[in-house]
């Protein structure tokens, strides 16, 4: 936790600002959608009048960040905040790096071409996955085969159709295949594989529509990358202003910012990162 810990703190002095990071629960102990809610809940009472009053926070400048699972859970609260008539204080903008957007397709170009890279292979990416719904292990064997969602919800993979939302320089000489799968009974055994909650990508145009100015950090080689590239696809043809810095590195990044790595490529990516922050809060 120690690069966290250093980047909010280097957050709190950079933008002057209060920084809530929120601990929540962890899989495998705990699944889905137990993660989300956590954070759910913490957003909901922070951005109560009283506790924005004690804490000296103007609520027409609040954001929402994380990295990887973290940019996941960004991501869908965002999604929830926007369409929920309890919460009147709503984000001023969101940061998405790295984020893991989807779990219906396990064979984007992304996920093929970067299976064994450092920090997050695609066998750990997807026992991730599949760990964040169950420990049952025939999840995590359907979902290594990309056959773990049934033919009857054939019709949420236009939600995440790489052949339509990526640009021609990532498909490559990638060929689309809609994954098939007879089998039923883990979507029924586990209904938050197609959860908007846990998958925001799978959220519908209108519900996108709306959401605030977007910063996105994608990086080249990552299992992760594709679910970026979506996103910041379906986002700006619903008219949300995305801002999109893509990096020629591996998942991660933001972790090599402190002793022993101190890589510069990732202190650059977390000072532009924090400078975008400053510029748009």
């Amino acid at each position: 936790m120690k690069p966290y810990d250093q980047l909010s703190k280097q957050s709190a002095h950079n933008l002057n600002a209060v920084i809530v990071s929120i601990n929540y629960r962890l899989a495998p102990k705990f699944n889905f959608p137990i993660q989300f809610d956590d954070v759910y809940n913490v957003v909901k009472f922070f951005l109560q009048e009283k506790v924005l009053e004690k804490y000296s926070v103007d609520p027409s400048r609040i954001a929402v960040s994380g990295d990887s699972a973290g940019g996941n859970l960004a991501a869908a609260v965002a999604q929830m905040l926007l369409h929920d008539p309890e919460v009147n204080v709503k984000f001023k903008i969101q940061a998405l790096i790295y984020p893991a957007l989807q779990a219906l397709d396990l064979n984007t170009p992304s996920y093929k071409e970067n299976l064994y890279m450092p920090l997050l292979s695609r066998t750990l990416m997807v026992r991730f996955w599949s760990e964040y719904f169950t420990t049952d292990r025939s999840l995590f064997e359907a979902m290594m085969s990309n056959r773990h969602i049934g033919s009857e919800n054939a019709h949420l993979f236009k939600f995440v159709n790489w052949s339509t939302l990526l640009p021609e320089s990532l498909k490559k000489n990638h060929v689309y295949n809609m994954p098939e799968n007879q089998n039923t009974l883990l979507v029924k055994k586990y209904p938050g594989l197609l959860d908007v909650r846990a998958s925001p990508l799978l959220a519908e145009d209108e519900k996108l529509s709306g959401l605030p100015l977007t910063y996105v950090i994608t990086c080249m080689y990552d299992v992760l990358r594709d679910d970026g590239f979506m996103y910041v696809s379906r986002l700006r043809k619903v008219g949300v202003h995305v801002v999109h810095e893509h990096y020629d590195t591996f998942h991660g990044i933001f972790l090599m910012n402190v002793w022993p790595f101190d890589f510069s490529l990732a202190n650059h990516a977390v000072e532009k990162y924090l400078d975008w922050l400053d510029t748009n809060l």
